[in-house]
């Protein structure tokens, strides 16, 4: 399964699972996050 979300005006892929580096963000490295602009979600086999 993988989402492309929006970010900082930027479009990222992101996969279940993933760790990722988003620039801008007021919060601590290995701190979760939830985002609310999800623009696609794509469950594969």
């Amino acid at each position: 399964m993988y989402a492309i979300i929006e970010t900082g005006g930027k479009q990222i892929k992101v996969e279940e699972g993933q760790s990722v580096f988003i620039e801008k963000l007021d919060l601590e490295a290995g701190e979760e996050v939830t985002f609310d602009k999800v623009l696609l979600l794509v469950a594969t086999k």
